[in-house]
């Protein structure tokens, strides 16, 4: 059903209101008059307007103020200006101001008609790609996660057909490219939506920590276990549990993990009571797993368990067509979020961004573009607003010392991971100890937020 066209005629000379309206309602449209500024303004509300013929000189509020009040009420109304002064600087002054069109008085019948037809034709042209731009954002999006990339349209598909299961699901990937939303969109589209999500975060605990978060404990279990607690598989209960970086986790602990993924139930720390999990299990790691079987960190039995259905987040750097609509999408939040208007991107500022090799996939693009929104002083995003840390790939080793090489790494690698030292150690490949000692050694310090 198309939407019905109302035209409001806003001019002061009453034979011309009349004369306009009698030609365009032959038309069939819905005419409705106004004698000047003010009145035209009263009746903006009282229905959605398809566009407004203005005539320029009017007293009190000429035809450029009124459409400047139009456009700021009602952006949609497309307004054409009436005018006896037909000079080019009228004209372009009108154009420039945001006028659709203008016609010259006295009128001519069939071209007041081809200058509306063309206005409703464009109308439904932006309404027929605005809607077209609406149905591919949802294709190309799965809740929070959102790609134009084969790849990850594909994991979008599967994810919608395999939510139904309660298949224990792995998630692999680098560090930064959405496992989490990736698991939370499992649960989103799952009939256990209406339960908890359950996050627990592996690297970030020792083992009695993790063991404890995971399984709960009794009172006085163990010294300032002073009251009973839940862990996350009982608070999990009906819903999904997610562990995240699951290849961090004890031999120890990889075997407990594996008997409740085995029988369906556990006992709390210093309990004897045996509970069952009615929980979906979703894990996820930026470690190669299969070498970790062979390296004999982590149980082959727990991965076979883990990995029924799985899922490979490809990195940033390997889906570029995704960065425009990444950009697109975090600017429309943080514009909500800072209460900016922010519009855009200037071309060589997303050329910079097409060409970084983003170790930190789309969790750093984020953090680009917000430092970026934050220090922009204009509604574009300009290319000295965006900050990229230079790529070991980008700075020539020949000639180098060990040292200075080694140096440039390790800084590089922290300030991907935002100085996170437990993340920056697994990238490096080496412990906490070990990278701690590298900071003191070359006197690395991390920088100061910059606003």
């Amino acid at each position: 059903m198309e939407r019905k066209i109302n035209i409001l005629i806003v001019d002061d000379e009453e034979i011309v209101r009349e004369s306009l309206m009698n030609w365009l309602k032959e038309d069939g449209h819905d005419v409705f008059c106004a004698e000047n500024g003010r009145k035209a303004l009263e009746l903006l509300p009282s229905r959605e307007w398809t566009l407004a013929m203005v005539d320029l000189k009017m007293p009190g509020m000429d035809g450029i103020q009124l459409m400047d009040e139009i456009k700021k009420a009602r952006p949609e109304i497309s307004v054409i200006i009436m005018t006896a002064y037909a000079t080019v600087d009228t004209a372009v002054k009108a154009i420039k101001k945001g006028a659709h069109d203008y016609i010259v008085k006295p009128f001519n019948p069939e071209d007041v008609s081809m200058v509306i037809q063309k206005i409703v034709e464009h109308q439904k042209l932006v309404q027929e790609n605005q809607y077209l731009r609406k149905e591919l954002k949802k294709q190309y999006r799965l809740h929070d996660m959102i790609s134009k990339n084969h790849e990850m349209t594909e994991i979008f598909d599967l994810v919608r057909t395999i939510a139904k299961s309660n298949s224990t699901v792995l998630i692999q990937g680098e560090s930064g490219t959405g496992k989490e939303l990736l698991a939370r969109a499992i649960h989103e589209e799952s009939p256990r939506k209406h339960a908890e999500f359950v996050s627990v975060s592996c690297a970030s605990l020792t083992e009695s920590l993790l063991e404890s978060e995971l399984f709960g404990h009794e009172k006085g279990s163990f010294t300032g276990a002073d009251n009973l607690q839940k862990g996350k598989l009982e608070l999990a209960k009906n819903g999904t549990l997610f562990l995240d970086e699951i290849g961090d986790i004890s031999l120890k602990l990889q075997m407990d993990l594996l008997r409740v993924l085995e029988n369906r139930e556990f006992r709390r720390v210093g309990g004897s009571e045996i509970l069952s999990i009615n929980s979906r299990i979703i894990a996820a790691t930026n470690r190669d797993l299969k070498k970790a079987i062979g390296d004999e960190k982590f149980r082959e039995d727990l991965y076979y368990r883990l990995n029924v259905i799985s899922f490979h987040i490809p990195p940033l750097r390997a889906r570029k067509e995704d960065i425009p609509v990444l950009v697109e999408n975090f600017i429309e939040k943080f514009n909500i979020e800072m209460g900016k208007e922010v519009d855009d991107l200037h071309e060589a500022a997303v050329r910079m961004l097409m060409e970084y090799h983003w170790p930190g996939n789309a969790r750093e693009l984020r953090n680009v573009i917000e430092r970026a929104m934050v220090v922009t002083k204009d509604k574009s995003i300009t290319a000295g607003d965006i900050h990229l840390p230079a790529t070991p790939e980008k700075t020539a080793v020949f000639g180098r010392s060990l040292e200075e090489v080694e140096l440039e790494h390790v800084r590089y690698v922290l300030e991907s991971n935002n100085w996170n030292v437990l993340k920056s150690a697994h990238v490096l490949d080496i412990d906490r100890v070990t990278l701690y000692n590298k900071i003191r050694k070359y006197c690395l310090k991390r920088p100061e937020t910059e606003m």
